[in-house]
């Protein structure tokens, strides 16, 4: 014991003196290698289940993260989607203005449909008093050849 006070007194005079492993294999004693074996078994096996699990929640971790990675990377580009968002609201104002043309032409339509209704009615009527005033003037003919008849004189009937 005196001697290792010593040895001690002597590196903290001098610690560029002496070796850092002197002195080690010295004082350590004899280690049973089967007794080596029983404490690694030991150490592992009581951090080898709380490292195994360390392990398998750092992969779902790292699962996690992929995941979160990917949806970060879909987010970004609906974010870049959103910068087209000029050419979007010109394509609506041109498709409203489209549309606008579209109701435009279908008033003008259901409007010439009823004109030409109307016209068809008109010429129908138009067609229907023609008819009667010429069924009337053949009418009067008619009554003016039976007219004549009546009045052109008649050879008297021999009795």
């Amino acid at each position: 014991m005196k001697r290792g006070r010593e040895e001690e007194a002597q590196l903290i005079k001098h610690p560029s003196d002496a070796s850092p492993d002197e002195g080690v294999v010295k004082d350590l004693p004899l280690i049973d290698e089967k007794a080596v074996e029983q404490l690694t078994e030991g150490l592992l096996s009581h951090y080898l289940p709380d490292l195994q699990r360390s392990k398998s929640a750092l992969q779902e971790l790292t699962q996690n993260q992929v995941v979160l990675l990917e949806t970060l990377e879909q987010e970004i580009s609906k974010f870049k989607e959103c910068n087209s968002i000029p050419e979007i609201d010109a394509l609506f104002s041109e498709a409203k203005h489209y549309h606008n043309k579209l109701v435009n032409i279908r008033n003008e339509m259901m409007m010439l449909h009823e004109k030409t209704t109307k016209l068809k009615k008109r010429a129908l009527k138009l067609q229907q008093k023609k008819q009667k005033e010429e069924l009337e003037r053949e009418q009067q003919r008619e009554k003016e050849l039976e007219r004549e008849k009546q009045l052109t004189a008649k050879p008297a009937k021999r009795t």
